[in-house]
């Protein structure tokens, strides 16, 4: 279908947004993202029930006490529950996590739950990421997982903390540190395997320390995790951190370096399997490369995946694995096309990973700033792909083809 500009008709702009889909009944999607039309940030919350062609919209509401809102991701467990997971700060930049959770397909939602709460400037908890169990073959299917980032004393220090609930959002239990607390580190990556598996992954980003990619493995539904945080975490692969901005003119808007993972939970020949992708600078220039293991310990070479042309810029992946038969697809924004103006992209894999295809996903090529008149500094960190049962890509991502910066649906 062509893309479809969910924000259209609202006013302000609208960045970074995730979509998850109800298996049991794939023309509902909800998709949420952050939003200005108020002049402050808030959480955009859109709903369709025919597939991803038309969408209705409102705003979810902040808990008292906070401002504005951001970094918002949302995903599906059944029967009919969608789990959102939001970044609330206000004028003291207390980062404090909160989840929302709905029982009806996104009908309503309950009012905000506080997960961990921020504290002045002194710790910050940033970039929430949140996950829920829907494997067929899981003794923890129903359990929600959310991984984020305190931020110590806005220094160079920071951390990968974990929680879970076990009531689908309502509550959570007390928080684990995944990652060494004196690293430099943005947005967690969780994701859920075949048999409950669960990963928790991250890019240390600092220069002075091993800019590599790690991943923690919990085997008892988010219990206990091994390695042992005192041991480290299971190397995935080296990593350069992209620069930011990119070297391209006139481009002023940041771009992390973060992991995203998926795994095959279909009963193919791949099932268990996870996978990582990233965006990498090592060939001088922004690509996205993709790294395979059958148990979360042992990680393939990386390749890169884009086929893109030597120079292009391409970044911000995202990956999703059809629960059905394991495809793999990720999407990226790439300037290929044109060399100045983004386009979004996918590379999809019908053989675990073994090869992958590109093909374009935007119908238009925009410009990342729109209509300012200066490059801007901020298109959002992230895009998210998912996966319409059995077997079709839902993607969102924002661009600027109305001048504004828009949150658009495409497959």
């Amino acid at each position: 279908m062509a893309n479809v500009n969910i924000t259209a008709a609202l006013p302000g702009n609208h960045i970074e947004p995730s979509i998850a889909v109800s298996t049991l009944n794939p023309n509902i999607m909800c998709v949420v993202a952050v939003e200005d039309s108020s002049g402050t940030a808030l959480t955009g919350f859109y709903r369709s029930i025919d597939g991803g062609a038309t969408w209705s919209n409102t705003v979810l509401p902040q808990a008292p006490g906070y401002m504005s809102a951001e970094a918002p991701t949302i995903d599906y467990t059944f029967p009919d529950t969608f789990i959102v997971a939001v970044h609330f700060f206000n004028e003291f930049m207390d980062g404090t996590i909160a989840t929302y959770t709905s029982f009806d397909n996104g009908v309503t939602f309950n009012p905000p739950v506080l997960v961990q709460q921020g504290y002045g400037l002194y710790v910050h908890n940033d970039e929430p990421f949140i996950a829920v169990d829907r494997s067929p073959s899981s003794p923890y299917i129903g359990n929600a997982y959310v991984g984020y980032t305190p931020i110590y004393d806005f220094s160079q220090n920071s951390a990968i903390f974990f929680q879970r609930s076990l009531d689908k959002g309502l509550s959570w239990e007390r928080p684990l540190r995944i990652s060494d607390p004196r690293g430099e580190l943005d947005r967690a990556a969780l994701a859920v395997g075949l048999a409950g598996e669960l990963y928790v992954g991250y890019i240390q980003t600092r220069s002075n320390l091993p800019t590599n990619a790690y991943v923690r493995v919990s085997l008892d539904g988010g219990v206990s995790f091994t390695p042992p945080v005192t041991r480290g975490a299971t190397f995935i692969a080296s990593t350069v951190p992209v620069p930011s901005p990119l070297p391209v003119p006139n481009y002023a808007f940041r771009v992390q370096t973060n992991l995203s993972l998926g795994t095959d939970i279909s009963a193919g020949q791949f099932g268990g399997f996870v996978y990582a992708v990233w965006n990498d600078f090592r060939l001088g220039y922004a690509d996205v490369f993709f790294s395979r293991s059958p148990d979360g310990l042992l990680w393939s070479t990386p390749i890169s995946i884009t086929g893109a042309p030597a120079g292009s810029q391409n970044f911000s992946p995202s990956i999703t694995v059809s629960p059905a038969n394991g495809t793999i697809r990720v999407i990226y924004y790439t300037n290929r096309v044109d060399g100045f103006l983004l386009d979004v992209f996918a590379a999809e894999s019908f053989n675990a990973g073994v090869s992958f295809a590109n093909r374009r996903i935007s119908d238009v090529s925009t410009n990342p700033n729109g209509n300012s008149p200066t490059p801007v500094p901020l298109i959002g960190d992230y895009i998210t792909a998912a996966t319409k049962f059995p077997d079709t890509l839902a993607a969102v991502w924002n661009d600027s083809r109305l001048g504004k910066q828009d949150i658009i649906f495409g497959t």
